[in-house]
C-alpha cells in the first residue's frame, strides 16, 4: 500500500441499502473478476453486487460497481456517456481487434502521415453504424460472440448505431497514435480502432485501453479493488456493518 493510499478517508458505507462504488479496474481483470473480489469480501453477508458496463480484460479504468439495493439503477448508470483514453497501432490488424490474439496481416505505414490521420478523425464523429467485434460478450443465440469466435465459427454481425461525440488525437509516433474519445453507451474501441485503420487504407488495432469517465463518475475518485476489499474485511468486525 502506497502513503497516499493509506492516507485515504473512507465514507461511512451501507452496503444493503446501497452504495455506488468505483473501482479502478487493473489490467486483465475482468469486470466480473471485480464483481466477485468484491462480492466474495462481504461474505458471510449475502449481498447483491453488480457493475454497470463492461470493461475488456485489456483495458483498464473506472468500473462502477453497485451493491444492495442500488443495483438497480445499473442500467441508468450504464447507459451515460464514456470517456476513454487509449492507443491504436497502425500497420497491423488482429481477430479480436486488439491484443487479445495474434497479429493476422501486416500492412506498410510509410506513406501515412501525421495530416492524413489527424483529418481521419473528423470521419469518427457522430452517430455511425458500428460493427462489433468478432470477440465480443454479446449474444447471438444464447451464446458469446467470443466463444464462438475461439472455435472458428464465422457469424454475420449486424450494425448498432453508435455516437461518437469527441475523438482527438494526443500523441503520433507511428506505429502508435494516442487518443481521447467521449462516446455512447455500446460503443467498441476496438471497432473504432479497426475502422480507423480501414478508413487509412490500411490496418489497426487497439493496443492500449484506459475508461476515464462514466457520465459523472470520474477515475481519479475510484478505489483500487485490493483497497477496497482490505477496508470492506477490516470493517466488518465491526458490529454495525451491514
Amino acid at each position: 500500500m502506497t502513503e497516499e493510499t493509506s492516507k485515504r478517508i473512507f465514507p461511512k458505507f451501507n452496503f444493503t441499502e446501497g452504495e455506488v462504488l468505483l473501482i479502478n479496474k487493473p489490467y486483465r481483470w475482468t469486470s466480473f473478476d471485480v464483481v466477485g473480489k468484491i462480492r466474495n469480501s462481504f461474505k458471510p453477508l449475502k449481498l447483491k453486487v453488480g457493475h454497470a458496463g463492461t470493461l475488456d480484460p485489456l483495458a483498464t479504468g473506472l468500473l462502477i460497481i453497485c451493491t444492495g439495493k442500488l443495483t438497480k439503477k445499473i442500467d441508468t448508470f450504464q447507459a451515460e456517456e464514456k470517456e476513454y483514453t487509449g492507443t491504436l497501432t497502425l500497420g497491423a490488424t488482429t481477430s479480436s481487434y486488439d491484443l487479445e490474439t495474434e497479429i493476422d496481416q501486416k500492412f506498410d505505414i510509410s506513406a501515412i502521415t501525421a495530416e492524413a490521420i489527424l483529418e481521419n478523425c473528423k470521419h469518427f464523429i457522430g452517430d455511425l453504424a458500428q460493427y462489433p467485434p468478432a470477440h465480443s460478450a454479446i449474444k447471438v443465440d444464447g451464446e458469446r460472440l467470443y466463444e464462438k469466435a475461439r472455435r472458428g465459427e464465422e457469424v454475420a454481425l449486424k450494425t448498432r448505431k453508435v455516437t461518437i461525440s469527441e475523438f482527438e488525437i494526443t500523441r503520433i509516433e507511428l506505429p502508435e497514435v494516442d487518443f481521447r474519445v467521449v462516446c455512447s453507451k455500446g460503443t467498441y474501441i476496438r471497432s473504432l480502432a479497426y475502422d480507423f485503420g480501414k478508413k487509412l487504407n490500411n490496418g489497426a488495432y487497439l493496443s492500449k485501453l484506459r475508461r476515464t469517465r462514466s457520465g459523472n463518475f470520474k477515475v481519479e475518485n475510484a478505489f483500487e479493488v485490493m483497497e477496497l476489499v482490505n477496508h470492506i474485511r477490516e470493517i466488518k468486525t465491526n458490529e454495525n456493518f451491514k
